[in-house]
Protein backbone atom coordinates (compact mmCIF):
# COMPACT_ATOMS: atom_id res chain seq x y z
CA UNK A 1 0.00 0.00 0.00
CA UNK A 2 1.27 3.31 -0.91
CA UNK A 3 2.38 5.65 1.74
CA UNK A 4 -0.46 8.55 1.72
CA UNK A 5 -1.32 10.83 4.85
CA UNK A 6 -4.27 8.81 6.87
CA UNK A 7 -6.60 10.40 9.04
CA UNK A 8 -6.76 11.11 12.73
CA UNK A 9 -6.91 7.97 14.48
CA UNK A 10 -6.08 5.43 11.90
CA UNK A 11 -2.53 3.87 11.85
CA UNK A 12 -0.22 2.24 9.44
CA UNK A 13 1.34 -1.08 10.38
CA UNK A 14 3.08 -4.48 9.15
CA UNK A 15 0.78 -6.88 8.65
CA UNK A 16 2.14 -8.88 11.55
CA UNK A 17 1.49 -6.39 14.19
CA UNK A 18 -2.50 -7.03 13.82
CA UNK A 19 -2.33 -10.73 12.71
CA UNK A 20 -0.38 -14.20 12.39
CA UNK A 21 1.24 -14.87 9.64
CA UNK A 22 2.18 -18.84 9.10
CA UNK A 23 3.22 -20.56 6.21
CA UNK A 24 1.49 -24.01 5.34
CA UNK A 25 3.17 -27.59 6.13
CA UNK A 26 5.06 -28.84 3.70
CA UNK A 27 4.29 -31.87 1.45
CA UNK A 28 6.35 -35.15 2.01
CA UNK A 29 6.30 -38.22 1.13
CA UNK A 30 5.51 -39.76 4.29
CA UNK A 31 2.48 -38.05 4.84
CA UNK A 32 0.44 -39.36 2.16
CA UNK A 33 -0.32 -42.40 3.96
CA UNK A 34 -1.13 -42.30 8.07
CA UNK A 35 -4.19 -43.17 10.75
CA UNK A 36 -4.33 -39.36 11.36
CA UNK A 37 -5.49 -38.26 7.43
CA UNK A 38 -6.80 -34.91 7.43
CA UNK A 39 -8.02 -32.00 5.09
CA UNK A 40 -5.42 -29.73 3.78
CA UNK A 41 -6.03 -26.34 1.25
CA UNK A 42 -3.12 -25.77 -1.23
CA UNK A 43 -3.11 -23.10 -3.99
CA UNK A 44 -5.05 -24.45 -6.00
CA UNK A 45 -8.17 -24.26 -3.77
CA UNK A 46 -7.98 -20.55 -3.59
CA UNK A 47 -9.51 -18.57 -6.98
CA UNK A 48 -10.55 -15.01 -7.63
CA UNK A 49 -14.10 -16.30 -7.42
CA UNK A 50 -13.45 -17.78 -3.62
CA UNK A 51 -12.65 -20.59 -2.75
CA UNK A 52 -12.79 -24.00 -4.57
CA UNK A 53 -13.08 -27.10 -2.04
CA UNK A 54 -14.64 -29.76 -4.94
CA UNK A 55 -11.12 -31.04 -4.75
CA UNK A 56 -9.51 -31.12 -1.46
CA UNK A 57 -6.68 -34.02 -0.79
CA UNK A 58 -5.42 -35.30 2.78
CA UNK A 59 -2.88 -36.15 4.45
CA UNK A 60 -1.35 -37.25 7.60
CA UNK A 61 -1.48 -34.62 10.33
CA UNK A 62 -0.62 -35.30 14.00
CA UNK A 63 -2.51 -33.87 17.11
CA UNK A 64 -0.05 -31.05 17.39
CA UNK A 65 0.11 -30.13 13.76
CA UNK A 66 -3.46 -29.47 13.72
CA UNK A 67 -3.01 -27.52 16.47
CA UNK A 68 -0.34 -25.52 14.44
CA UNK A 69 -2.16 -25.30 10.66
CA UNK A 70 -5.65 -25.98 11.38
CA UNK A 71 -7.74 -23.24 9.74
CA UNK A 72 -10.37 -21.32 11.80
CA UNK A 73 -13.52 -19.25 10.55
CA UNK A 74 -11.96 -15.86 9.63
CA UNK A 75 -8.60 -16.69 8.51
CA UNK A 76 -7.43 -15.66 5.21
CA UNK A 77 -5.43 -17.79 2.98
CA UNK A 78 -3.15 -16.34 0.18
CA UNK A 79 -1.35 -18.14 -2.75
CA UNK A 80 2.30 -18.08 -1.64
CA UNK A 81 3.99 -18.58 -5.50
CA UNK A 82 2.92 -18.66 -8.88
CA UNK A 83 4.34 -18.67 -12.65
CA UNK A 84 1.92 -16.03 -13.22
CA UNK A 85 2.20 -12.31 -11.69
CA UNK A 86 -0.90 -12.08 -11.56
CA UNK A 87 -1.99 -14.99 -8.95
CA UNK A 88 0.66 -14.16 -6.58
CA UNK A 89 -0.69 -13.51 -3.08
CA UNK A 90 -4.13 -14.23 -4.68
CA UNK A 91 -6.57 -14.50 -1.00
CA UNK A 92 -9.34 -16.33 -0.32
CA UNK A 93 -11.63 -16.25 3.31
CA UNK A 94 -11.79 -19.35 5.13
CA UNK A 95 -15.55 -19.77 6.97
CA UNK A 96 -15.18 -23.09 8.59
CA UNK A 97 -16.64 -25.10 5.87
CA UNK A 98 -14.52 -28.44 6.58
CA UNK A 99 -13.85 -29.56 9.94
CA UNK A 100 -10.10 -29.55 10.85
CA UNK A 101 -9.15 -28.41 7.36
CA UNK A 102 -5.32 -27.27 7.76
CA UNK A 103 -3.39 -25.61 4.66
CA UNK A 104 -0.28 -26.70 2.73
CA UNK A 105 3.09 -24.48 2.41
CA UNK A 106 2.07 -23.53 -0.84
CA UNK A 107 -0.49 -20.98 1.18
CA UNK A 108 0.35 -18.26 3.54
CA UNK A 109 -2.23 -17.99 6.34
CA UNK A 110 -3.07 -14.78 8.02
CA UNK A 111 -5.13 -14.69 11.34
CA UNK A 112 -6.48 -11.27 12.16
CA UNK A 113 -6.26 -10.24 15.88
CA UNK A 114 -9.09 -8.99 17.63
CA UNK A 115 -9.94 -5.45 16.72
CA UNK A 116 -9.46 -6.28 13.10
CA UNK A 117 -12.66 -7.38 10.67
CA UNK A 118 -11.54 -10.36 8.34
CA UNK A 119 -13.69 -8.76 5.79
CA UNK A 120 -12.20 -5.80 5.71
CA UNK A 121 -8.19 -7.27 5.62
CA UNK A 122 -9.51 -9.68 2.65
CA UNK A 123 -10.51 -6.79 1.01
CA UNK A 124 -6.88 -4.53 1.47
CA UNK A 125 -5.16 -8.23 0.30
CA UNK A 126 -7.06 -8.54 -2.57
CA UNK A 127 -6.51 -5.01 -3.54
CA UNK A 128 -2.48 -5.55 -3.42
CA UNK A 129 -2.69 -8.85 -5.13
CA UNK A 130 -5.28 -7.42 -8.08
CA UNK A 131 -3.34 -4.12 -8.42
CA UNK A 132 0.30 -6.13 -9.06
CA UNK A 133 1.86 -4.87 -5.60
CA UNK A 134 2.63 -8.25 -4.28
CA UNK A 135 4.26 -9.65 -7.92
CA UNK A 136 6.26 -7.02 -7.85
CA UNK A 137 7.06 -7.56 -4.03
CA UNK A 138 7.94 -11.31 -4.78
CA UNK A 139 11.25 -13.10 -5.65
CA UNK A 140 12.17 -15.81 -7.90
CA UNK A 141 12.74 -16.28 -11.77
CA UNK A 142 10.18 -17.79 -13.21
CA UNK A 143 7.96 -18.97 -10.03
CA UNK A 144 7.31 -15.65 -8.27
CA UNK A 145 7.58 -16.09 -4.56
CA UNK A 146 5.87 -13.50 -1.39
CA UNK A 147 6.96 -15.85 1.36
CA UNK A 148 5.88 -15.39 5.20
CA UNK A 149 8.57 -12.58 5.48
CA UNK A 150 7.66 -10.53 3.20
CA UNK A 151 4.19 -10.63 4.01
CA UNK A 152 4.35 -10.18 7.43
CA UNK A 153 5.98 -7.03 7.23
CA UNK A 154 3.58 -5.59 4.60
CA UNK A 155 2.10 -1.93 5.55
CA UNK A 156 -1.00 -2.06 6.08
CA UNK A 157 -3.90 1.06 6.53
CA UNK A 158 -5.43 0.39 9.58
CA UNK A 159 -8.73 2.47 10.76
CA UNK A 160 -10.83 1.96 13.78
CA UNK A 161 -12.82 -1.05 14.07
CA UNK A 162 -16.04 0.52 13.38
CA UNK A 163 -14.84 2.33 10.57
CA UNK A 164 -13.53 -0.67 8.65
CA UNK A 165 -16.43 -2.25 9.27
CA UNK A 166 -18.33 0.86 7.62
CA UNK A 167 -15.89 0.45 4.26
CA UNK A 168 -16.68 -2.88 3.86
CA UNK A 169 -20.21 -2.08 3.87
CA UNK A 170 -19.49 0.84 1.91
CA UNK A 171 -17.74 -0.94 -0.84
CA UNK A 172 -20.72 -3.15 -0.85
CA UNK A 173 -22.95 -1.14 -2.29
CA UNK A 174 -20.30 0.04 -4.75
CA UNK A 175 -18.84 -3.15 -5.85
CA UNK A 176 -21.98 -4.48 -6.46
CA UNK A 177 -22.63 -1.79 -8.86
CA UNK A 178 -19.87 -2.27 -10.72
CA UNK A 179 -20.51 -6.17 -10.58
CA UNK A 180 -23.90 -5.80 -12.47
CA UNK A 181 -22.66 -3.30 -14.98
CA UNK A 182 -19.69 -5.37 -15.83
CA UNK A 183 -22.29 -8.79 -16.28
CA UNK A 184 -23.62 -6.39 -18.38
CA UNK A 185 -20.95 -5.76 -20.51
CA UNK A 186 -19.37 -9.25 -20.67
CA UNK A 187 -22.83 -10.25 -22.08
CA UNK A 188 -22.91 -7.47 -24.74
CA UNK A 189 -19.15 -8.53 -25.88
CA UNK A 190 -20.62 -11.93 -26.08
CA UNK A 191 -23.34 -10.89 -28.33
CA UNK A 192 -20.78 -8.90 -30.22
CA UNK A 193 -18.83 -12.26 -31.12
CA UNK A 194 -21.88 -14.12 -31.93
CA UNK A 195 -23.44 -11.19 -34.03
CA UNK A 196 -19.88 -11.12 -35.81
CA UNK A 197 -20.03 -15.45 -36.06
CA UNK A 198 -23.34 -15.06 -37.87
CA UNK A 199 -21.97 -12.93 -40.14
CA UNK A 200 -19.39 -15.25 -41.12
CA UNK A 201 -21.52 -17.91 -41.53
CA UNK A 202 -23.81 -15.83 -43.92
CA UNK A 203 -20.49 -15.26 -46.02
CA UNK A 204 -19.95 -18.95 -45.77
CA UNK A 205 -23.29 -19.79 -46.81
CA UNK A 206 -23.24 -16.79 -49.61
CA UNK A 207 -26.54 -15.23 -48.18
CA UNK A 208 -25.22 -12.00 -46.52
CA UNK A 209 -27.66 -9.19 -46.64
CA UNK A 210 -29.94 -10.96 -48.70
CA UNK A 211 -28.08 -12.46 -51.44
CA UNK A 212 -28.20 -15.67 -52.90
CA UNK A 213 -24.53 -16.32 -53.80
CA UNK A 214 -24.00 -19.88 -55.96
CA UNK A 215 -20.99 -21.72 -54.74
CA UNK A 216 -19.49 -25.34 -55.25
CA UNK A 217 -17.48 -27.04 -52.25
CA UNK A 218 -14.01 -27.50 -53.22
CA UNK A 219 -10.83 -29.44 -51.45
CA UNK A 220 -8.60 -26.69 -50.28
CA UNK A 221 -6.23 -28.69 -52.19
CA UNK A 222 -7.91 -27.63 -55.34
CA UNK A 223 -7.95 -24.07 -54.96
CA UNK A 224 -4.95 -23.52 -52.74
CA UNK A 225 -1.08 -24.24 -51.68
CA UNK A 226 -0.72 -26.35 -48.60
CA UNK A 227 2.62 -26.61 -46.63
CA UNK A 228 4.37 -26.69 -43.67
CA UNK A 229 7.03 -24.99 -42.13
CA UNK A 230 10.34 -25.12 -39.98
CA UNK A 231 11.09 -26.66 -37.11
CA UNK A 232 12.73 -24.56 -34.10
CA UNK A 233 16.03 -26.42 -33.46
CA UNK A 234 18.79 -26.23 -31.46
CA UNK A 235 20.89 -25.81 -34.45
CA UNK A 236 18.80 -22.61 -35.60
CA UNK A 237 19.47 -20.25 -33.00
CA UNK A 238 20.02 -16.74 -34.92
CA UNK A 239 23.86 -16.07 -35.88
CA UNK A 240 24.86 -15.14 -39.15
CA UNK A 241 21.58 -15.24 -41.25
CA UNK A 242 18.56 -14.78 -38.96
CA UNK A 243 15.13 -13.80 -40.38
CA UNK A 244 11.72 -12.84 -38.87
CA UNK A 245 9.64 -16.00 -37.44
CA UNK A 246 6.32 -16.09 -36.81
CA UNK A 247 5.01 -18.85 -34.08
CA UNK A 248 1.65 -19.99 -32.83
CA UNK A 249 1.54 -16.73 -30.64
CA UNK A 250 1.24 -14.73 -33.59
CA UNK A 251 -1.73 -16.04 -35.17
CA UNK A 252 -5.11 -15.16 -33.63
CA UNK A 253 -8.76 -15.42 -35.28
CA UNK A 254 -8.73 -13.31 -38.09
CA UNK A 255 -5.63 -11.35 -36.96
CA UNK A 256 -1.88 -11.17 -36.71
CA UNK A 257 -0.35 -10.41 -33.27
CA UNK A 258 2.82 -9.10 -34.29
CA UNK A 259 4.60 -6.98 -31.26
CA UNK A 260 7.12 -10.03 -30.34
CA UNK A 261 8.24 -11.70 -33.51
CA UNK A 262 11.41 -13.92 -32.71
CA UNK A 263 14.07 -14.63 -35.43
CA UNK A 264 15.65 -18.07 -36.41
CA UNK A 265 18.67 -19.38 -38.68
CA UNK A 266 18.06 -20.27 -42.15
CA UNK A 267 20.55 -22.26 -44.22
CA UNK A 268 20.88 -22.03 -48.27
CA UNK A 269 17.33 -22.06 -50.35
CA UNK A 270 15.08 -22.02 -47.11
CA UNK A 271 14.28 -17.96 -47.11
CA UNK A 272 12.98 -18.84 -50.82
CA UNK A 273 10.86 -21.85 -49.48
CA UNK A 274 9.65 -20.63 -47.01
CA UNK A 275 8.97 -16.78 -47.45
CA UNK A 276 5.43 -15.68 -46.78
CA UNK A 277 3.55 -14.03 -49.07
CA UNK A 278 1.03 -10.83 -48.97
CA UNK A 279 -2.56 -13.08 -48.88
CA UNK A 280 -0.95 -16.52 -47.46
CA UNK A 281 -3.25 -17.89 -44.47
CA UNK A 282 -2.04 -19.18 -41.43
CA UNK A 283 -3.49 -21.63 -39.76
CA UNK A 284 -2.78 -23.13 -36.30
CA UNK A 285 -2.03 -26.51 -36.40
CA UNK A 286 -2.99 -27.97 -32.85
CA UNK A 287 -5.00 -26.44 -29.90
CA UNK A 288 -5.34 -27.87 -26.39
CA UNK A 289 -9.17 -26.32 -26.71
CA UNK A 290 -11.66 -27.18 -29.31
CA UNK A 291 -12.91 -23.81 -30.09
CA UNK A 292 -9.42 -22.69 -30.81
CA UNK A 293 -8.42 -25.44 -33.37
CA UNK A 294 -7.26 -24.21 -37.04
CA UNK A 295 -7.56 -20.49 -35.85
CA UNK A 296 -6.39 -18.70 -38.96
CA UNK A 297 -5.10 -15.34 -40.04
CA UNK A 298 -4.24 -13.28 -43.33
CA UNK A 299 -0.52 -12.43 -43.98
CA UNK A 300 -0.33 -8.92 -45.40
CA UNK A 301 3.44 -8.03 -45.49
CA UNK A 302 4.11 -6.13 -42.38
CA UNK A 303 7.36 -7.38 -42.20
CA UNK A 304 9.25 -8.30 -44.85
CA UNK A 305 11.54 -11.88 -45.48
CA UNK A 306 9.41 -13.48 -43.02
CA UNK A 307 9.12 -17.05 -42.33
CA UNK A 308 6.77 -19.76 -40.16
CA UNK A 309 6.81 -22.06 -37.64
CA UNK A 310 6.06 -25.77 -38.06
CA UNK A 311 2.73 -25.66 -36.03
CA UNK A 312 1.45 -22.98 -37.93
CA UNK A 313 0.30 -24.54 -41.86
CA UNK A 314 0.66 -22.10 -44.72
CA UNK A 315 -2.01 -22.17 -46.94
CA UNK A 316 -1.30 -19.58 -50.02
CA UNK A 317 -4.71 -19.76 -52.22
CA UNK A 318 -4.93 -19.64 -55.83
CA UNK A 319 -6.15 -17.71 -58.79
CA UNK A 320 -10.44 -18.73 -57.85
CA UNK A 321 -10.03 -17.71 -54.53
CA UNK A 322 -9.26 -14.24 -52.94
CA UNK A 323 -6.94 -14.09 -50.01
CA UNK A 324 -9.92 -12.25 -47.90
CA UNK A 325 -12.60 -14.20 -48.34
CA UNK A 326 -10.66 -17.44 -47.73
CA UNK A 327 -9.74 -15.89 -44.22
CA UNK A 328 -13.26 -15.19 -42.99
CA UNK A 329 -15.00 -18.46 -44.81
CA UNK A 330 -12.26 -20.37 -42.63
CA UNK A 331 -12.94 -18.80 -39.42
CA UNK A 332 -16.90 -19.25 -39.63
CA UNK A 333 -18.51 -21.73 -37.20
CA UNK A 334 -19.22 -23.85 -39.83
CA UNK A 335 -16.09 -24.76 -41.41
CA UNK A 336 -14.57 -24.26 -38.03
CA UNK A 337 -16.90 -27.15 -36.97
CA UNK A 338 -15.58 -29.07 -40.14
CA UNK A 339 -11.96 -28.54 -38.39
CA UNK A 340 -12.78 -29.76 -35.32
CA UNK A 341 -14.47 -32.86 -36.60
CA UNK A 342 -11.39 -33.46 -38.81
CA UNK A 343 -8.69 -32.65 -36.23
CA UNK A 344 -10.07 -34.64 -33.44
CA UNK A 345 -8.12 -37.56 -32.25
CA UNK A 346 -8.38 -40.72 -30.29
CA UNK A 347 -6.80 -39.34 -27.43
CA UNK A 348 -8.74 -36.33 -26.63
CA UNK A 349 -6.37 -34.02 -28.03
CA UNK A 350 -7.38 -31.44 -31.73
CA UNK A 351 -4.23 -31.71 -34.16
CA UNK A 352 -4.22 -30.76 -37.92
CA UNK A 353 -1.93 -31.48 -40.69
CA UNK A 354 -1.34 -30.51 -44.13
CA UNK A 355 -3.05 -33.45 -44.95
CA UNK A 356 -6.51 -32.99 -42.89
CA UNK A 357 -6.46 -29.21 -44.16
CA UNK A 358 -6.23 -29.95 -47.70
CA UNK A 359 -8.87 -32.27 -47.08
CA UNK A 360 -11.45 -29.69 -45.96
CA UNK A 361 -14.35 -28.52 -48.33
CA UNK A 362 -15.00 -24.93 -48.70
CA UNK A 363 -17.33 -22.78 -50.84
CA UNK A 364 -16.01 -21.07 -53.96
CA UNK A 365 -18.33 -19.20 -55.25
CA UNK A 366 -17.09 -16.64 -59.06
CA UNK A 367 -14.63 -14.24 -57.79
CA UNK A 368 -17.27 -11.25 -58.55
CA UNK A 369 -19.83 -12.76 -55.67
CA UNK A 370 -16.32 -13.21 -53.43
CA UNK A 371 -15.71 -9.74 -54.17
CA UNK A 372 -19.25 -8.49 -52.88
CA UNK A 373 -19.63 -11.01 -50.12
CA UNK A 374 -16.30 -9.40 -48.16
CA UNK A 375 -16.93 -5.80 -49.19
CA UNK A 376 -20.59 -6.50 -47.20
CA UNK A 377 -18.92 -8.32 -44.07
CA UNK A 378 -15.68 -5.55 -43.86
CA UNK A 379 -18.68 -2.72 -43.80
CA UNK A 380 -19.94 -5.46 -40.89
CA UNK A 381 -16.80 -5.56 -39.01
CA UNK A 382 -16.36 -2.08 -38.87
CA UNK A 383 -19.62 -1.80 -36.84
CA UNK A 384 -18.96 -4.96 -34.75
CA UNK A 385 -15.27 -3.32 -33.61
CA UNK A 386 -17.18 0.03 -32.99
CA UNK A 387 -19.27 -1.51 -30.70
CA UNK A 388 -16.25 -3.56 -29.24
CA UNK A 389 -14.37 -0.62 -28.51
CA UNK A 390 -16.93 1.17 -26.90
CA UNK A 391 -17.40 -1.69 -24.76
CA UNK A 392 -14.23 -1.84 -23.69
CA UNK A 393 -14.62 1.72 -22.97
CA UNK A 394 -17.19 1.21 -20.71
CA UNK A 395 -14.57 -1.80 -19.02
CA UNK A 396 -11.63 0.15 -18.65
CA UNK A 397 -13.92 3.28 -16.96
CA UNK A 398 -16.07 0.70 -14.72
CA UNK A 399 -12.18 -0.48 -13.77
CA UNK A 400 -10.93 2.61 -13.01
CA UNK A 401 -14.16 3.91 -11.08
CA UNK A 402 -13.24 0.37 -8.68
CA UNK A 403 -9.78 1.08 -8.57
CA UNK A 404 -10.82 4.95 -7.22
CA UNK A 405 -13.24 3.18 -4.77
CA UNK A 406 -10.70 1.28 -3.13
CA UNK A 407 -7.95 3.53 -2.84
CA UNK A 408 -10.45 5.76 -1.06
CA UNK A 409 -11.79 3.58 0.93
CA UNK A 410 -7.85 2.74 2.19
CA UNK A 411 -6.95 6.15 2.28
CA UNK A 412 -9.50 6.96 4.36
CA UNK A 413 -11.93 9.14 2.16
CA UNK A 414 -14.77 7.18 1.09
CA UNK A 415 -16.42 7.05 4.53
CA UNK A 416 -16.82 9.76 7.15
CA UNK A 417 -14.49 9.50 10.25
CA UNK A 418 -16.76 9.54 13.65
CA UNK A 419 -14.11 10.96 16.42
CA UNK A 420 -16.31 8.54 18.80
CA UNK A 421 -14.24 5.37 17.64
CA UNK A 422 -12.07 3.67 19.26
CA UNK A 423 -8.31 4.68 16.87
CA UNK A 424 -6.33 2.27 15.74
CA UNK A 425 -4.09 2.73 18.12
CA UNK A 426 -6.18 1.81 21.21
CA UNK A 427 -6.53 -1.47 18.86
CA UNK A 428 -2.74 -2.08 18.73
CA UNK A 429 -2.34 -1.42 22.44
CA UNK A 430 -5.08 -3.82 23.01
CA UNK A 431 -3.37 -6.82 20.42
CA UNK A 432 0.02 -6.43 22.18
CA UNK A 433 -0.97 -6.57 25.65
CA UNK A 434 -2.90 -10.03 24.57
CA UNK A 435 0.61 -11.10 23.04
CA UNK A 436 2.57 -10.33 25.68
CA UNK A 437 -0.25 -11.54 27.99
CA UNK A 438 -0.14 -15.14 26.38
CA UNK A 439 4.31 -14.70 26.22
CA UNK A 440 4.38 -14.19 22.73
CA UNK A 441 6.79 -11.64 21.43
CA UNK A 442 5.29 -12.09 17.83
CA UNK A 443 2.07 -12.64 15.67
CA UNK A 444 0.68 -15.56 17.52
CA UNK A 445 -3.28 -15.62 17.28
CA UNK A 446 -4.99 -15.33 21.25
CA UNK A 447 -6.59 -18.27 22.30
CA UNK A 448 -10.33 -17.46 21.70
CA UNK A 449 -12.95 -19.43 21.97
CA UNK A 450 -14.05 -20.52 18.28
CA UNK A 451 -14.95 -23.84 17.48
CA UNK A 452 -13.81 -24.56 13.69
CA UNK A 453 -16.97 -24.77 11.56
CA UNK A 454 -18.78 -21.95 12.90
CA UNK A 455 -18.31 -18.61 12.11
CA UNK A 456 -20.25 -17.02 15.55
CA UNK A 457 -17.67 -14.47 16.51
CA UNK A 458 -16.91 -12.93 13.17
CA UNK A 459 -19.25 -10.53 11.67
CA UNK A 460 -21.08 -11.10 8.74
CA UNK A 461 -19.75 -9.77 5.45
CA UNK A 462 -22.00 -7.89 3.01
CA UNK A 463 -22.78 -10.21 0.53
CA UNK A 464 -20.88 -8.48 -3.00
CA UNK A 465 -18.00 -7.95 -0.94
CA UNK A 466 -16.58 -10.97 0.05
CA UNK A 467 -19.12 -13.76 -2.04
CA UNK A 468 -17.20 -14.84 -4.99
CA UNK A 469 -16.84 -12.53 -7.69
CA UNK A 470 -17.25 -13.49 -11.34
CA UNK A 471 -13.08 -14.42 -12.66
CA UNK A 472 -13.81 -12.82 -15.80
CA UNK A 473 -14.59 -9.44 -14.79
CA UNK A 474 -12.25 -8.78 -12.00
CA UNK A 475 -9.37 -10.66 -12.70
CA UNK A 476 -8.34 -7.45 -15.34
CA UNK A 477 -9.61 -5.32 -12.91
CA UNK A 478 -6.11 -3.66 -12.13
CA UNK A 479 -4.50 -3.61 -15.18
CA UNK A 480 -4.19 -0.28 -17.13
Amino acid sequence: MSKTELPPGWGSVRLEEIAEVRLGRQRSPKNHTGEQMRPYLRAANVDWSGLKLDDVKEMNFTDAEVETYRLLPGDIVLGEASGSPREVGKPGLWNGQIDDCCFQNTLIRVRPEPGIDPHYLLLVLRYEALSGSFARGARGVGIHHLGSAKLASWPIPLPPLAEQRRIVEALDGLISRLDAAEESINRSVKRSGHAWGSVLNSVARGDLNGRSVQADLRLVSEVAEVSGGIQKQQKRRPVENSFPFLRVANVARGRMQLDDIHQIELFAGELERHRLECGDLLVVEGNGSPDQIGRAATWRGEVEDVVHQNHLIRVRPGGEILPRYLELVWNSPLVVDQLREVARSTSGLYTLSTAKVKSVRIPVPSLSDQNALVEDADVWETSVDVAQGALQGARARSRLLRQSALRRAFAGSLVSQDPADEPASAILEMIRSGREGNGRRRSSHPRRKRTAGTSADIPPAPSSVIAPIPSNAIQQEFEL
